[in-house]
């Protein structure tokens, strides 16, 4: 299947805030993932002895809770079982030419399958394309995927990657505190803590060594306030000039905790990754106290208004880049996922 791309070069400034964190009290190897070291789940603290022991960097933001552990054990089973099964349809193309697809992933499903997935679609064609994975989401994350068809195009797009220059936004559905901005940078260290979690770190952290000998490296992320409660406007996806956003230093207090459960707002937000960083967003939406809804190991609800979430609310929902092959500047929009429908209403898809 093969839709017009839509294509725009657009870019708008605006004024927002920067924070910046400073001091601070194949399926079954994702299997063995669930239950390995790196994914204790034991909710065993790393805190300031890990900041004396070897002179590591004391993380900012909380261990894996102990609830993680049996939540990722069951999703990864689930979506192993998923993914096998799994077939692409028309409907998941995005956008197609002859050098690139992009799809649309369900949550739930590893990356591989859809590379499997296109692979066994072409049966016993003589010539088959040389399918490559440009970009990888998370496993429970949606949205726009995207598939080089040669290796040319494969080398090309995935060094756009590399370097920064495909743009990429995200939709998150977030349950906390109603935030008091409206856009806001924030900018912190990234890194493995001692029990081998993903974490947040300072900036006066970054390029200290950690415990398994890696470096703390800098993450930042741009986020937008789309809905509060239901109430708000969805406005088409935007590329953040990174130079023209006001830098404000913030203390720990702006942070926020949802522990005691005595106000939880729901917040449909956009974020723009400035960084590559694994699990970014989720990291800096639960620094932030509004962590997204069933994103159990970053702080996020399991259970909420009655109902259990067996994935979290993340979408990848936009990508910009020039081309590859052609130089022709694209943007793709995905359509929007169930729950971020629901927030917005009834509004008109795009893809």
């Amino acid at each position: 299947m093969t839709k017009t791309p839509f294509h725009t070069h657009r870019v708008l400034y605006f004024q927002s805030q920067t924070l910046r964190l400073i001091h601070s009290p194949p399926p079954s190897l994702r299997l063995m993932a669930a239950l390995s070291p790196e994914d204790p789940g034991s909710g065993t603290s790393d805190g300031p002895a890990e900041g004396l022991s070897g002179n590591y960097p004391t993380p900012l933001s909380p261990p894996y809770p102990p609830l993680s552990k049996d939540v990722e054990l069951h999703r990864a089973m689930s979506a192993a079982a998923r993914s096998g099964e799994y077939a692409l349809s028309a409907a998941d193309i995005v956008f197609e030419d002859q050098y690139l697809v992009v799809a649309n992933k369900p949550s739930g499903v590893y990356c591989e399958a859809i590379l499997s997935s296109l692979s066994s679609s072409l049966g016993s064609a003589i010539v088959k394309p040389e399918f490559h994975l440009a970009n990888r989401l998370d496993r429970d994350t949606s949205g726009l995927m995207v598939i080089t068809k040669s290796h040319k195009a494969a080398g090309r797009l995935v060094k756009a990657f590399t370097d920064h220059k495909v743009k990429k936004t995200y939709l998150a559905l977030c349950i906390g505190y109603a935030p008091d901005w409206n856009k806001i940078r924030i900018r912190s260290g990234h890194g493995r803590s001692k029990f081998g979690a993903w974490r947040v770190y300072s900036t006066e952290a970054i390029g200290r060594t950690l415990p398994g000998g890696s470096m703390v490296k800098n993450m930042a992320t741009s986020f937008e306030v789309l809905f509060i409660n239901g109430k708000g406007k969805f406005g088409e996806p935007i590329d953040h000039e990174v130079n023209d956003v006001e830098s404000v230093v913030v203390q720990k207090e702006a942070e926020r905790s949802i522990a005691d459960g005595k106000k939880s707002d729901q917040i449909l937000i956009r974020a723009c990754p400035q960084s590559g960083r694994t699990h970014q967003i989720r990291l800096h939406c639960q620094y932030l106290g509004i962590p997204i809804r069933g994103d159990v190991k970053y702080g996020g609800f399991h259970e909420w208004k009655g109902m259990t979430h067996d994935t979290h609310a993340l979408h990848a929902e936009s990508l910009s880049f020039e081309h590859p092959i052609t130089g022709m500047p694209l943007r793709i929009q995905a359509p929007l996922p169930l729950w971020a429908s629901e927030v917005c209403g009834d509004m008109p898809q795009k893809s």
